[in-house]
């Protein structure tokens, strides 16, 4: 898809002033392509508005002082990467700003206006007045995803998470249904139609897909297990066969063709597109699970851009963990593990990490007698942790956004030329 320069505006604009080349592992190498000055483009950038899923929350990557808000964000979100560049690049006395509203759990009811914790009811009047476009990463909680990574990766209502391919129909019937796709349709025009389109000829809105999680290619995966209790081959822990793998990979690219198609749809509503789809999955490949000579789990691989239950940020330098743990462990009393009554909560919030405790703590009271599989996943004198060290699991990692941002850079320039 390609946007004309004058319709997609400021951003396209700005791109043509910025580094390519940024996911080289962190060494923040740049190349300059067009020098920014007082009366180019970049100072025309007043900011912008990040709305979506924990995808762009950035959930599991660095956070101020260990302290997470309740949306889970961290700092090495891409909308953060992109604001930090912003700022920097921008002239003498420019605020650039950012109004961060990507929330670890939203699906699309969660974007629309009067929904539950709604982020377009959050979009103030003055931001929206003040921003230049907008991104968005939105649809894995309502087609399932959580689902599908209980019951074919972690189990972690052990014997009880279902099977994968239940969960996989469930996804696909979701993913094939009309409903996504009016709901997204309808969000995009909200966002548009805040912004005051009408009048605001350059304004624009980048939608961020998915990438898919595996190599799905390699035979020695196909008897290693992330499942969280000990030992998976006894208490139901899925393999990773390279048939759920190629069938989760598919799930992920039908969700990508799914964004496409709606942005593609609404964009011809239009004169000049208004909206633009970037796919970063090709980006990733190299840097999935299951890759060639990788014994998974592998907490220590840096190169993994996808976050491992408990398992460390690739950012540089590494988070403060302590100070997280510190922060963000759960009493062992906490309504979100209360196994009579967490439930209903947890399905509201749909966080990744709430939900997965809550079932965890829900198996662990029907089976005293599991264990889980690995230390990392446990606090002294208590198996609860902090929900991101669960929600934060197939998430992506700094380098992933760091990516995700090198990709948006990309499209933006291609935009320009």
């Amino acid at each position: 898809m390609r946007l004309r320069a004058a319709f997609f505006g400021a951003p396209v604009a700005w791109a043509a002033t910025v580094v390519l080349g940024r996911h080289d592992g962190g060494s923040g190498g740049q190349q300059q392509v067009l020098g920014a000055g007082e009366n180019d483009e970049t100072a025309r950038v007043n900011g912008f508005v990040a709305f979506g899923d924990s995808y762009s929350a950035g959930i599991g990557t660095r956070v101020e002082n260990g302290t997470e808000n309740a949306c889970r964000q961290g700092d090495g979100a891409y909308p953060e990467l992109i604001h930090g560049d912003m700022v920097a690049a921008a002239p003498a006395g420019r605020n650039v700003t950012l109004q961060f509203l990507s929330c670890t759990g939203a699906t699309t009811d969660n974007v629309l206006a009067g929904g539950e914790r709604s982020q377009m009811d959050a979009f103030n009047a003055s931001a929206a007045a003040g921003s230049d476009f907008a991104t968005l990463s939105i649809g894995g909680n309502d087609l399932g995803f959580f689902d599908v990574m209980n019951a074919c990766v972690f189990h972690f209502y052990s014997f009880y998470s279902g099977t994968c391919e239940t969960a996989l129909k469930a996804a696909a019937a979701r993913i094939a249904s009309p409903d996504f796709e009016l709901r997204l349709g309808l969000v995009l025009m909200e966002i548009l139609d805040k912004v005051r389109w009408e009048k605001r000829t350059s304004f624009s809105i980048t939608v961020t897909g998915y990438a898919r999680f595996f190599n799905a290619d390699t035979e020695e995966c196909d008897d290693m297990s992330l499942g969280v209790w000990w030992p998976p081959a006894l208490l139901g822990g899925p393999k990773m066969h390279r048939s759920m793998r190629r069938q989760m990979n598919e799930l992920v690219v039908a969700v990508n063709k799914k964004l496409l198609r709606v942005i593609s749809d609404v964009n011809s509503r239009f004169a000049n597109p208004r909206v633009v789809f970037v796919d970063y999955d090709a980006e990733f490949d190299g840097h999935r699970f299951c890759e060639p000579g990788v014994s998974e789990p592998d907490y220590l691989r840096a190169e993994t851009w996808f976050f491992l239950p408990a398992g460390p940020d690739n950012a540089h330098p590494e988070p403060d963990t302590d100070t997280l743990i510190a922060s963000n462990a759960l009493e062992p009393e906490s309504p979100l593990v209360d196994p009579n009554s967490c439930l209903p909560e947890a399905e509201r919030s749909g966080d990744w990490g709430e939900l997965a405790l809550c079932l965890m703590a829900t198996a662990k009271q029907r089976n005293p007698s599991l264990e889980l599989r690995n230390d990392l996943l446990v606090t002294k004198d208590s198996m609860w942790y902090v929900p991101t060290y669960y929600g934060k699991t197939f998430h992506p990692r700094t380098l992933g956004h760091e990516a995700i941002r090198q990709k948006i850079y990309e499209m933006w320039f291609a935009g320009n030329n």
